[in-house]
Formats: C-alpha cells, sequence, structure tokens
C-alpha cells in the first residue's frame, strides 16, 4: 500500500554544552541497550510486530534502563522494525551461528512527544535525566533548504533521530504532508499541457527553457581550491592533514548542497510561475559525456540536483520527465537544422542555417523541453497539445509561438 504522505529530512548539527553533551551520550547509551533488549525478546519470543513486543518488552526495558516512558516504547518499536526485516525468525533460530539484530549506531529516536522544536531555532530533547533545550545550526543564507520545511505551514514534524558522529550531534528532522495530486492529473486529458525544459551544463549548472541560468563559476571555482588544498594535505601525509581533509570535505558537500538546494528550488519557482506541468531534462545516464575533465563533479552534481528537483516536484505535483539529450546543443530550436557547427563556443550557438543566434545553454534547455513536447505528438492516447514554456509566452507544435498575457 502507497504512503499516503510525502516523507522528507532535513540534518542539521546542534550547539550544545558540555552538560548537554554527557545527558545525550547517556541518553544513545541507554537507547541502544533497550533495543537490544527489546531484540532479544522478540527474537525468544518470534514477535515480530511492534505493539505486541511492547507489551512483552516495556516493562524489562523500564527496570534495566533510565529511559522514559515514550522512549522505552520507541526503542520496543525500533527492535520490532528490525527483526520485520527477517523473513522467518524461527527458522533462522535453528541456526547456530544466527542472533537477533545488534544495535550498536549511536542513535536514538525521537517523535513529537519527546522532541519539540521552537520558531526560534531551537529544539527541546528528552533525555535521561532533564529536558535539554538547544540551537538548530541553520545556514545564514535563509535559502538554505531546511527552510522550507521549517518555515511552513504544510510540513508537519513527524519521527527523527539524533546521532552522534565525529564529535558532532546532529538531528535528523523528519517531516510529512499529504500526498499532493499531480497537476497533470488534475487537468482534463483535452487541456494543454506545459512544458518547462533544463539544461544541465558547466559554465551554468542549471538553465531552464523560460530563461533562468543559475551560474555554476562559485561551485567549479570552490571545487577547484578544494582539490588544490586536499592535493597539497595528500603529500604531506600526516594524520592531521588527514583530518583536515575530512573537514574540508564535509564543508564542501554542506556547501554544494545547499546551492544546489536554492538552484532546485529556482526551478520549481519557474515550474509552477509558468504554469507547467512537466519539468524535462536530459537523461542522466547520458549527461555530460562531453564534458571537460571537470565532469566526473559536475556529474555528480548534477545528479544530486536532479534528485532534489524530483523530491521537490512531486511535494508540488509536478512531474519529472527525461529526453534523449542527443544533438541538445546542436539544434537550432527555430529552423531544426542539426550541425555541430552551430555550436561556435561553449555559451554561443549561431544556426549555420538560418543565422539565428543565443546563448547555447538557453538552447539546449529549449530542445530539452521541445523534444518531450514532440514525444506528446507521437502518442496514441494524446488528446490535447503540449507546449514549451518560454520567457515570454509558450511555442506549440501546432499553432507556433503565443505569447504571454
Amino acid at each position: 500500500m502507497a504512503d499516503e504522505y510525502l516523507r522528507r529530512t532535513a540534518i542539521t548539527r546542534l550547539t550544545l554544552t558540555s552538560e548537554q553533551r554527557t545527558l545525550l551520550d547517556t541518553t544513545i547509551s541507554e537507547w541502544k541497550r533497550a533495543c537490544n533488549i527489546s531484540s532479544r525478546i522478540g527474537w525468544r519470543a518470534n514477535e515480530a510486530r511492534k505493539t505486541r513486543l511492547q507489551k512483552l518488552a516495556y516493562d524489562e526495558v523500564r527496570e534495566e534502563t533510565r529511559l522514559g516512558s515514550q522512549h522505552t516504547i520507541l526503542a520496543t518499536h525500533q527492535a520490532a522494525a528490525a527483526l520485520s526485516g527477517i523473513d522467518d525468525i524461527e527458522a533462522l533460530e535453528e541456526d547456530y551461528a544466527t542472533s537477533p539484530p545488534e544495535f550498536t549506531a549511536d542513535t536514538v529516536k525521537y517523535d513529537t512527544r519527546t522532541m519539540t522544536l521552537f520558531d526560534d531555532g531551537t529544539v527541546s530533547l528528552s533525555t535521561v535525566g532533564d529536558r535539554i533545550r538547544c540551537e538548530l545550526v541553520l545556514p545564514d543564507d535563509e535559502n538554505g533548504y531546511q527552510y522550507q520545511y521549517l518555515d511552513s505551514e504544510a510540513w508537519e514534524i513527524t519521527e527523527s533521530t539524533l546521532s552522534r558522529r565525529d564529535g558532532g550531534y546532529y538531528i535528523h528532522l523528519g517531516f510529512r504532508k499529504p500526498q499532493p495530486k499531480k497537476r497533470a492529473e488534475i487537468r482534463d486529458d483535452t487541456e494543454d499541457r506545459t512544458v518547462l525544459g533544463v539544461d544541465l551544463g558547466i559554465a551554468n549548472i542549471a538553465t531552464t527553457s523560460t530563461a533562468c541560468f543559475a551560474s555554476g563559476d562559485e561551485l567549479r571555482h570552490r571545487h577547484r581550491e578544494f582539490e588544490r588544498i586536499r592535493g597539497r594535505l595528500q603529500r604531506t601525509g600526516t594524520q592531521s592533514a588527514h583530518r583536515t581533509i575530512q573537514q574540508m570535505s564535509g564543508r564542501e558537500s554542506r556547501h554544494v548542497r545547499n546551492t544546489l538546494h536554492e538552484v532546485a528550488n529556482d526551478i520549481i519557482d519557474e515550474a509552477l510561475e509558468y504554469d507547467c506541468e512537466y519539468i524535462a531534462f536530459e537523461n542522466l545516464r547520458h549527461i555530460r559525456d562531453r564534458a571537460p575533465r571537470v565532469k566526473e563533479f559536475h556529474q555528480w552534481a548534477h545528479r544530486q540536483l536532479v534528485d532534489m528537483v524530483e523530491s521537490k516536484a512531486d511535494a508540488e505535483g509536478l512531474r519529472v520527465v527525461y529526453v534523449s539529450p542527443e544533438n541538445t546543443s546542436r539544434r537550432c530550436p527555430e529552423c531544426g537544422h542539426t550541425s555541430e557547427g552551430n555550436r561556435i563556443a561553449r555559451s554561443e550557438f549561431e544556426c549555420q542555417s538560418c543565422g539565428e543566434t543565443g546563448n547555447a545553454d538557453y538552447v539546449g534547455a529549449k530542445n530539452v523541453g521541445w523534444r518531450y513536447v514532440r514525444r506528446g505528438l507521437q502518442s496514441s492516447r494524446r488528446t490535447g497539445d503540449s507546449q514549451l514554456a518560454l520567457k515570454s509566452g509558450t511555442v506549440t507544435p501546432n499553432r507556433g509561438f503565443v505569447p504571454s498575457d
């Protein structure tokens, strides 16, 4: 049965005092004990149903650990989930080499009874002692991806996970909201459907057919700097250098992730502003085979960006679709002439047939969207026309360019 909710996770670090760290360390330790006690009880009783296991293990967990009532219940449910992943507990028990699932990760679950989020960017957490209130370390830039969940009334907080790693404490905040209807399904089949084309590139990490450009210059610059410094530290070879590389890698990953979230938000905003139902990308298996030596980083960034757009599109009822990338950078969107000579430079396009000129990434975005529009013409189930969203209007195969009102 399909989940009736969309679910998302926002990760952020916590600012803690030494006393709060001690309380959380003890809570994590007690949580692991509680899960392992519940796991052994469920294993012996061949029971993986969470309500049944809760009844079987609750009293013993309360006696053997310092966890409160609600955290005890959550621990029994966590053990049940692990046990339910085993196809046949009874059959496995006969093999002396098997054992119940063991919990060793430095994590602890929270729900709305054990955790409270506040509008001032703090969170209150239950521990084995007093409840603590601490700050969420959120991006200074208000476009940080976490804000789209924290600041939205549409998303409600649900079960979350606190984890301890590399000396830091992180909260993986769970959010959910009801599944929306797809915009393409809401419209009548005889209505036109609008497509937003997106080109993924190097100079511009993404460009839309509505002329929204997301520059890739800063990402490229920071990545080159990181590679240069990492190479120097690797040649040093000390433990200190290795730790520095890890810290830098984490900072770069967070920066790239936040930047890509901003770009993904821009793409979604363009689709909504131009009343699109579809967002078209090149097929990811073929993206950027033609890129220079930095292509590995950009291929990774493109995959991350498309994943984010898919996730955000789903929440808005939009559909992400894919087309072949063949000749999208060489085809003239005005006359259809396709030639390698049309791409006169990385960012410049000039049709050798009709003389049409333009930004090469913008031309690519129009060709990507147009390819999906044309695909609709060949569908035997087509009843309405698709149209490509442009900055100043739309274009359809039958009616040509239609300016916006």
